[in-house]
């Protein structure tokens, strides 16, 4: 297995090389399409990658990866996992570029929201809304007895 190289991009101007000694690769059986070798062929691959010992990151890149991919990590490990494709070494590639994609996007710094104003239509059509929802609502009431 070669080192995992991750092209030049936002939060990371010159790329980033990911060792391949770093990268767990398990096979099992997929689900998926097959046919007979289905029950034979261990063509699911399971790719794992440890971001808090990963000497691919400067401390400032594992800081936002860690920030940006934290719901999807085991403690600090990404696990990408790939069952699509009927042969082990498509599902490999697949693996590995999802895992290239992941961190390229986890890497580049956030866009700045840049602030906006609501337009003169959106704050009438607001303030109409609320006019005629105070409307249904008034003629829910008790009639007032005079």
């Amino acid at each position: 297995m070669d080192d995992l190289l991750i092209a030049p991009g936002p939060g990371c101007p010159r790329g980033i090389r990911v060792p391949a000694s770093e990268l767990i690769e398990q096979f099992s059986r997929s689900s998926g399409p097959g046919g007979q070798g289905v029950n034979t062929t261990d063509s699911r691959v399971q790719l794992s990658l440890d971001l808090a010992t990963t000497s691919a990151l400067d401390h400032a890149q594992r800081a936002r990866v860690m920030r940006s991919l934290g719901p999807r990590l085991d403690g600090s490990v990404l696990t990408i996992a790939a069952s699509e494709e009927r042969a082990q070494r498509r599902n490999r590639i697949a693996a590995r570029e999802r895992l290239a994609r992941l961190l390229r996007d986890a890497v580049a710094p956030p866009v700045p929201r840049r602030p906006t104003r609501p337009t003169k239509g959106s704050q009438r059509r607001r303030l109409d809304a609320k006019t005629r929802r105070g409307q249904v609502k008034a003629t829910r009431r008790r009639p007032v007895v005079e």
